[in-house]
C-alpha cells in the first residue's frame, strides 16, 4: 500500500470514528452548527455560480430550507420534522478520486439528498457526509460548545477554521483561502467584462422587451382590476416565469372573481409556499394549483382577524417597553407566517406581563426590535434596532434597552441618512448612464452600495446604457439581459 493510500485509508477510518462518535452527542448550537458547515457553504454559495443561474438558483432555494430546517430544530421544544429532500451542486475538490464525469466540463457535480433526523448534530454530520466534506473539525467544535455550556465557562469567540496545510495536502480538499485568492486574481476589470458580454445582454434584453411589456400590462390589470397593493416575488425568477405566475392568477380571476374580492389592498407575493406572511402579504405558492390559491382566499378573512390580533399585541409591547416599535424584517430565510409570529408575540407578552417592567412610555419612541425565538442575548443591531430573543430575562432586558438607547438613536440616525444618501445616489446614476434601472441584491449593504455608484459616476462605462444593472458580489448576464456586476468591481 502506498503512502498516500494509506494515509487516505487512516483518515477514512478517523472520519468513521468521528462520525460514530458523534451520534452520541446531540447538543449543537447555531453558532457551532454555522461553523460546522463552513466547508459546506463555500462548496455550494451561489457566488460562486454567477455564471450559472440555473444551478445558483437551486443552491439559494435549498439553502434556504436547510436554514428553516435548522432553525426549527433549535427551537424550544421542537418534535421530530418532516423528511425534507434537498439539491444542491457542489464545486469539485482537487481530489482527482472524488472527481465524477459530469465534473470534468462543469466544475460542480449534483447531490440529492433527504434530512429525516432531530436533532442539529445528526442534520449537520448528514449534511456533510452527503456532500463527501470532512468531519474530524466537528469534534474540536464540540470540545469548545461543550466549554461554553458549562456553568461558568467561557466559550471560544465565533471565528472561522484554518487549517493547515497538510490537512489539504492529504485530504485532497481546497484550500479555501487559496480559492479565494485564485477567484480575484483572474477576475477581470469591468470595462474588460463588458467589452465581451455587453452584445450578448443587449441581444438578450431586446428579445426580451415583448414579455416585459407583457408583464407590465398584467400586473397593472391585475392591481387596478381587485385593489391590490402591490405584487411582488419571492426570488429572482425570470421575465417569462413571472408572466406565467401572472397568467395563472388572471384565469384564476376570470374562473372564480369572488374568490380574488378577498385580496383588496393586499400585496401579493409569489412564494414557495401558500399562506400569509408575518409582514401580511399574501403568498402564493408556485406550485400549488388554482384550488389551493382559492383554498387559501378563502380563508383570508381568518387571516386578516390574525393579522389584527397581532398588530395588537405589537402594540402592548411597544407601551410595555417605552413606545418602542416592534417591527419583522424579511430576511435570507425561509419568509415567517403570520401565525408563527403571533405565536413569538404572544409569548413574549405574556413573558413582559408577568413581571411588569419600569419604563417611561416614551424613553424609547423612535427606536424599533425585532423578535427572535432562538436562545440568545440581546443585542444591538449595526443597523440601529435591538434584536430581543423571546425568552430574555425582564429585569436585564429593562438594563439593556435603557443603556444602550443612546447608541441606537445613533445608529438608526445613521442608517437614515445611508439609506437616503444612496436613494439619491442610485437615481443620479439611472440618469447620469442611462440605465433603464439600477437595482441590489439584499446582501449588499448600503455602504458598499455608495461605493459602487460613486465609482460608477466617476468612470462612467458606457456600455451600460440602456441596460438593467443589479449590484451583487459576481459578475453575470441573466437570461433576460439584466447584467449583475460585482459591488467591488475592478478599474
Amino acid at each position: 500500500m502506498s503512502v498516500n493510500s494509506f494515509l487516505r485509508y487512516t483518515i477514512r477510518l478517523e472520519r468513521k470514528h468521528v462520525a460514530t462518535h458523534l451520534v452520541h452527542r446531540r447538543a449543537l448550537s447555531g453558532a457551532d452548527a454555522a461553523n460546522a458547515l463552513r466547508p459546506f457553504y463555500f462548496a455550494v454559495h451561489p457566488d460562486f455560480f454567477g455564471q450559472y443561474p440555473r444551478e445558483r438558483e437551486v443552491n439559494e432555494n435549498s439553502l434556504k430550507k436547510l436554514n428553516g430546517f435548522l432553525d426549527s430544530l433549535q427551537k424550544p421544544g421542537a418534535r421530530s420534522l418532516q423528511p425534507m429532500k434537498l439539491t444542491f451542486y457542489v464545486r469539485a475538490t482537487e481530489d482527482g478520486s472524488d472527481v465524477q464525469p459530469d465534473l470534468l466540463a462543469s466544475g460542480f457535480r449534483s447531490v440529492s439528498f433527504t434530512l429525516h433526523t432531530g436533532d442539529v448534530l445528526s442534520a449537520v454530520t448528514s449534511v456533510l457526509s452527503c456532500c463527501r466534506l470532512p468531519v474530524e473539525h466537528m469534534s474540536g467544535l464540540e470540545a469548545g460548545a461543550d466549554a461554553s455550556r458549562r456553568p461558568g465557562g467561557a466559550g471560544r469567540p465565533d471565528r472561522p477554521i484554518k487549517w493547515d496545510k497538510s490537512y489539504y495536502t492529504f485530504t485532497g480538499f481546497r484550500d479555501p483561502e487559496e480559492a479565494l485568492q485564485q477567484a480575484r486574481s483572474v477576475e477581470p476589470s469591468l470595462i474588460s467584462w463588458l467589452r465581451n458580454n455587453e452584445p450578448e445582454a443587449t441581444k438578450k434584453h431586446s428579445a426580451s422587451l415583448p414579455r416585459r411589456d407583457e408583464l407590465n400590462r398584467l400586473k397593472k390589470e391585475l392591481c387596478h382590476k381587485f385593489d391590490l397593493s402591490d405584487i411582488r416575488w419571492q426570488r429572482s425568477w425570470g421575465v417569462s416565469h413571472r408572466c406565467c405566475q401572472l397568467q395563472s392568477l388572471s384565469r384564476l380571476s376570470q374562473q372564480n372573481p369572488e374568490a380574488l374580492v378577498h385580496l383588496q389592498g393586499h400585496t401579493v407575493v409569489f412564494a414557495d409556499q401558500s399562506g400569509m406572511s408575518a409582514s401580511g402579504h399574501v403568498l402564493l405558492g408556485t406550485t400549488d394549483v388554482h384550488h389551493q390559491w382559492t383554498k387559501l382566499l378563502e380563508q383570508l378573512p381568518g387571516y386578516r382577524r390574525l393579522q389584527q390580533q397581532t398588530d395588537w399585541l405589537k402594540e402592548r409591547i411597544g407601551l410595555l417597553l417605552g413606545g418602542i416599535r416592534v417591527v419583522h424584517m424579511e430576511r435570507l430565510r425561509p419568509v415567517q407566517s403570520i401565525a408563527e409570529h403571533y405565536g413569538t408575540l404572544s409569548t413574549f407578552h405574556k413573558s413582559l406581563m408577568s413581571r411588569r417592567l419600569r419604563l417611561h412610555p416614551r424613553s424609547l419612541q423612535g427606536l424599533t426590535m425585532l423578535l427572535e425565538n432562538e436562545r440568545c442575548s440581546p443585542s444591538l443591531h449595526q443597523m440601529g434596532h435591538f434584536i430581543i430573543p423571546t425568552n430574555a430575562d425582564t429585569p436585564k432586558l429593562q438594563v439593556f434597552l435603557q443603556s444602550h438607547a443612546p447608541e441606537a438613536r445613533q445608529r438608526t440616525q445613521c442608517k437614515n441618512q445611508l439609506q437616503a444618501e444612496e436613494a439619491a445616489l442610485l437615481q443620479q446614476c439611472v440618469q447620469t448612464l442611462s440605465l433603464r434601472s439600477l437595482s441590489k441584491e439584499s446582501s449588499v449593504s448600503s455602504v458598499q452600495m455608495l461605493r459602487c455608484c460613486r465609482r460608477l459616476l466617476e468612470q462612467r462605462p458606457p456600455l451600460l446604457q440602456g441596460l438593467h444593472v443589479c449590484v451583487s458580489h459576481f459578475y453575470s448576464v441573466m437570461q433576460d439581459g439584466d447584467l449583475c456586476v460585482p459591488w467591488d468591481w475592478k478599474g
